[in-house]
């Protein structure tokens, strides 16, 4: 590991939470340098839905290289282009009755983001945008501004105008409709609160801490939304592309979202984000909005072999069965340790288990990787394990990870017991 060490920024995070060099994967394995396996429930931080080295994607994407395939396009007509919306459109869009209109922004979530957020202020003329308590949206200026966790909001490189904070659902308790105050501030005109262009969030907030928001409370916050003229954008990059059993995290509620950015697991692995808008949002000027790297013509060609799992319902339906899996097995150790006070929550194939003592869930984490597994943290303080395997993990790889975590936890508090016995005695 020395060249990481001496020549990568320090910057570096989650090599320090997995410091071995990985050589290769399959499907939900990662294998490194020495020949040890590990189970994946990490995925790319939910890039990888479908499994590392996707078979048919990766074949598909060989093939096109073979037959000298455009690579680079910026955002001009390629044929894998065409063949992408197609498959987007009448594959994923139409059997859903949306209609939208597509933007390429350029390779990551953030670049998402950034166009949806400008968006949104140049067609409504307003500035002011509301987001939510533990909401997570990317690290670019205009992304980290409606980024709650306070370890990226640095003074020096965050503009903090224009944002306006309110409480995610169950924030306050699950007594309390936190949406309650946003119509208040929005009916009182000494609330201070500006009329917004737009709402962004996360029906499921991922790096928030797998905070799940209901059907009813979703539906409420679009009627708002419609009721005051304000754009409603869903931020889609880590739980859409089929992690929460629906292609779309939202189809559950029912509602429609104006805007809805995409991007991780879209791309195959590959660097694709796009936005898909309501046709009369598109109000931009032709290259208003640009960029170098908004047509990765590879990931196109991955993600339109990738489009084929929603043919059918087979995938939705075995992610609804395996997220069922990990709910109950997950209830089973929060029930087994009760010392833990643990809180399991979650939705198709993202699950959450918070632990309050602080620390324990990085040393779950590290004794858990010792012993093959790959899971990483979540939360404001880094107090949820996250679960997020590939979507296609066989169910006898997803019990075997689950029981890693069981056996970990197990050994911590086997060791933290006999540890204050020892102090007892002393």
């Amino acid at each position: 590991m020395r060249i990481f060490e001496n020549y990568e920024s320090r910057v570096r995070g989650y090599i320090r939470a997995f410091p071995v060099i990985f050589e290769k994967a399959y499907g939900s394995i990662l294998t490194d340098t020495m020949g040890k396996e590990y189970i994946d429930f990490f995925a790319g931080a939910g890039t990888l839905n479908y499994g590392h080295n996707n078979e048919s994607a990766s074949n598909a994407m060989i093939e096109y290289l073979k037959g000298q395939g455009v690579v680079h396009g910026l955002d001009m007509a390629t044929k894998a282009k065409e063949r992408f919306l197609e498959s987007l459109v009448y594959g994923i869009l139409e059997p859903r009755n949306l209609q939208y209109k597509v933007q390429f922004t350029g390779p990551t979530g953030t670049n998402a983001v950034e166009s949806a957020l400008k968006l949104a202020r140049m067609v409504k003329g307003r500035s002011n945008v509301v987001a939510f308590t533990n909401g997570y949206h990317g690290l670019s200026m205009g992304s980290l501004g409606v980024t709650g966790n306070t370890f990226y909001r640095d003074e020096a490189h965050i503009s903090r105008s224009n944002v306006s904070f309110l409480p995610f659902d169950g924030y306050m308790g699950p007594d309390i409709n936190t949406l309650d105050l946003f119509r208040k501030l929005l009916n009182d005109n000494s609330s201070g609160l500006d009329l917004p262009a737009a709402v962004i969030l996360e029906t499921i907030q991922a790096e928030g801490g797998v905070n799940v928001a209901r059907p009813e409370w979703l539906a409420e916050l679009a009627e708002i939304c419609h009721e005051w003229d304000i754009l409603l954008i869903v931020d889609d990059i880590q739980v859409g592309n089929g992690r929460s059993g629906d292609y779309f995290s939202f189809e559950e509620s029912g509602i429609k979202p104006d805007l809805v950015t995409l991007s991780k697991a879209i791309g195959g692995g590959l660097p694709l984000a796009l936005m898909l808008m309501r046709p009369d949002l598109d109000q931009w000027k032709p290259g208003e909005h640009t960029g170098t790297f908004r047509g990765n013509n590879l990931a196109f060609v991955a993600a339109t072999e990738n489009f084929k799992h929603w043919e059918n319902n087979d995938l939705s339906d075995a992610v609804k069965y395996k997220g069922g899996v990990m709910k109950e097995e997950l209830e089973k150790i929060a029930a087994k340790y009760p010392e833990l006070e643990a809180n399991v929550r979650g939705r198709g194939m993202i699950w959450g288990l918070e632990v309050p003592e602080k620390g324990l869930t990085s040393e779950v984490s590290s004794l858990c990787f010792e012993k093959g597994l790959v899971i990483e943290l979540a939360g404001a303080d880094d107090q949820v394990l996250k679960f997020l395997p590939p979507l296609i993990i066989d169910e006898e790889t997803l019990r075997k990870g689950i029981a890693i975590v069981d056996e970990a936890i197990g050994e911590i508090l086997d060791h933290k017991e006999e540890r204050l016995k020892g102090e007892f005695v002393c």
